[in-house]
């Protein structure tokens, strides 16, 4: 028989309970109904939702406030670009393809102006940003240097595409360098942290003073303010070298940038000669210029009337001065070789060719390649034997007087000297800093 619990049979029961159990019972019952007869917002806000009843497949208005629907409404209209990298064999189409857009579309966009043709050479590991939207079209990005990024978008008005480049702004800063040679100059270069580039740079803008092949000793020394390139406070890459000076055997050279390029010294005389000091990039030399010499070949003295400049076969050899191809040729002793006039009064002579480069009756410029370093002939291994004759004598092609460039136009006198004095003033602080450094 089931027990029925009725109010009277609690009340009963309650009762029979030891004391300390019926206060504890009394307590916890106060306590629960504390808690339910107190109001609560999240209760109250309960009640107005039980009051709204929903009928299904109605639509109802949902308020939003005005900065709510700002953000939606941007996000939609945000682009979303995809970045392609090109791979080797790519194309203009087969990034297209992969990006699901059709023949048409890559028609398109190839033809949206002049600009669109630098899409025909991509080139691998270049980076190609698209948007695409629905499988349409609807933007490209392609960054061609540093500071300048081509667009090819859709026009506002029209299903037309338009082409423009944007040109970020470049901040040009000046940094310096400097060092002493002790083994060789090159390697004086790289300790001064200069590029492999800004250290052929300085020697070319000295190249028509000094020999650096036979020239340079241990204690000369080198002062150089250069250009340093930012975007957005970013290095993107070094500049020109605005001014150097070079001190060779206590001798100083100084040279500084015109506007139009050009290198002058502080007074506005060219750096630019008739002729270069060596016609070949410096490496080492192996005989100087001599009245004797014992022939490696011939095993007997006889006299050496030229410069042997010794660098790996295949190095090229420059013209030393504008001028005619007079001779180009082969014999036993010369091997392949080429005599050039430079006016009436100079000549310069290039033996020992692995190849020619050029025929006899052409025009040459200064630094044109004229030949290939080789060792044909009567030679004893592998090198460049140049001459220089002045009114058909021969000349040591180191310390000869060389005819100068014209000086700076008067005209331009005034601007330059103003420059030349901003230079002249960051080296000399550059001087000072790494004197202080020491």
């Amino acid at each position: 028989m089931r027990k029925i619990f009725t109010p009277q049979l609690l009340t009963d029961l309650f009762k029979q309970m030891p004391r300390p159990h019926r206060i504890g019972l009394a307590a916890a019952s106060a306590f629960v109904g504390l808690l339910i007869l107190l109001p609560s917002e999240k209760v109250e806000a309960s009640r107005h939702t039980e009051s709204l009843i929903l009928e299904t497949g109605k639509r109802y208005p949902l308020s939003i406030s005005v900065a709510e629907s700002e953000v939606i409404s941007e996000l939609d209209d945000e682009p979303q670009w995809q970045t392609f990298k090109v791979k080797s064999g790519d194309t203009l189409a087969k990034i297209f393809k992969r990006a699901g857009l059709s023949p048409k579309d890559t028609y398109a966009v190839s033809h949206a102006g002049e600009q669109a043709k630098t899409l025909v050479t991509l080139l691998p590991g270049d980076k190609l940003d698209l948007n695409v939207i629905n499988n349409q079209f609807a933007g490209l990005r392609y960054a061609l240097s540093p500071t300048d990024t081509l667009y090819i978008e859709p026009q506002a008005d029209s299903n037309d595409l338009v082409s423009r480049i944007d040109t970020k702004a470049v901040e040009v800063r000046y940094n310096f360098a400097q060092g002493e040679i002790t083994s060789s100059f090159w390697n004086a270069g790289v300790a001064a942290g200069l590029t492999d580039n800004q250290i052929m740079h300085l020697a070319s803008i000295f190249g028509w003073d000094i020999d650096f092949a036979m020239e340079i000793r241990s204690g000369d020394s080198f002062n150089v303010v250069f250009e340093e390139r930012y975007i957005d406070g970013e290095f993107v890459g070094y500049g020109d070298i605005v001014a150097a000076e070079f001190v060779n055997q206590g001798d100083m050279f100084q040279a500084i940038q015109h506007e139009d390029g050009n290198y002058y010294t502080p007074q506005g005389r060219s750096m630019r000669k008739s002729f270069l000091r060596a016609p070949i990039n410096f490496k080492y030399v192996s005989s100087n210029f001599s009245k004797a010499r014992f022939h490696p070949v011939q095993k007997r003295w006889k006299a050496h009337r030229g410069t042997d400049y010794v660098a790996a076969v295949g190095t090229p050899v420059m013209a030393a001065g504008d001028g005619k191809v007079i001779e180009a040729g082969y014999n036993k002793f010369n091997g392949n070789y080429v005599f050039i006039q430079h006016g009436e009064k100079y000549v310069t002579k290039y033996l020992h060719f692995k190849k020619k480069a050029v025929k006899k009756g052409e025009t040459v410029k200064q630094g044109q390649t004229v030949g290939y370093l080789g060792s044909t002939g009567m030679a004893s291994g592998p090198h460049l034997h140049y001459e220089f004759l002045v009114d058909g004598v021969h000349r040591n092609p180191r310390t000869v007087d060389l005819p100068k460039a014209r000086p700076i136009a008067a005209s331009q006198r005034s601007a330059f000297n103003q420059i030349a004095q901003q230079r002249l003033a960051q080296l000399n602080t550059s001087r000072r800093i790494m004197l202080a450094m020491k």
